[in-house]
Formats: structure tokens, C-alpha cells, sequence
């Protein structure tokens, strides 16, 4: 990767278009459960999106599988689509912004109390 494509982010955008060529292969039910995995994962974002990739093609990847297995979506996925990704991010360290937003929020109390008590 060139310093101008870490710039722009156009080997995002390259990543990307291909992990939706290839979802665009996968069944209808299973094109549906991308859709949602896609959405409860943005939540692990970080500002440029770069740290999901792996997970999303790790998701993407399972989904290819079980689909060309003939397995249900639901046996797959389960009956929680947000705990499933949840689970999915936490094993790649992933945070929301909530986790962020109140690590910060500790971090300034914390500084704030040093201040008063010392």
C-alpha cells in the first residue's frame, strides 16, 4: 500500500467494492444477513474504517462457506445478528464508539480529580 492510497483511501474503496462483488453471489437470505452484519459491525469502526476489513472479510468469508455448505442463514447466525457481530469484533479487539467515548470520559475524571487532590 502507497502512502497515497493510505491518503485517499482507495485501497478501501478497492477492498470494499470486492467484498461486495462477492456478497452479490451469495443467496438472497444470505445477501440479506450481509446487509445486517454490515450495519451492526460499522459500530467498531474507527475513524477511517481501515481495523474492520479483516473482520469483514472474516464475516463475509463465513457466510461464502455456509452458503455454498447449503446450511439455513439462521443456523449460522443465530437469532442475534448484533450479539453474533459483537462477539465476532470483540475477538479482534474491536470497540464501539461507546467504549471509546467512556474510556475518555474516565481518562478526564480521573485527570480532573489528580487536580483537586493534589
Amino acid at each position: 500500500m502507497s502512502f497515497w492510497e493510505t491518503i485517499t483511501g482507495s485501497d478501501l474503496t478497492r477492498e470494499w467494492n470486492a467484498f461486495e462483488a462477492r456478497a452479490a453471489a451469495l443467496p438472497a437470505d444470505y445477501l440479506a444477513a450481509w446487509e445486517q452484519v454490515k450495519g451492526h459491525l460499522m459500530g467498531y469502526s474507527d475513524f477511517t474504517g481501515r481495523g474492520l476489513m479483516p473482520i469483514f472479510d472474516s464475516a463475509l468469508g463465513l457466510l461464502e462457506e455456509t452458503a455454498a455448505d447449503g446450511q439455513p442463514i439462521g443456523d449460522v447466525l443465530g437469532d442475534d445478528v448484533a450479539g453474533f457481530c459483537a462477539a465476532l469484533a470483540g475477538e479482534h479487539g474491536g470497540r464501539t464508539h461507546r467504549d471509546r467515548w467512556r474510556e475518555q470520559l474516565n481518562r478526564n475524571v480521573a485527570r480532573k480529580l489528580a487536580q483537586l487532590g493534589g
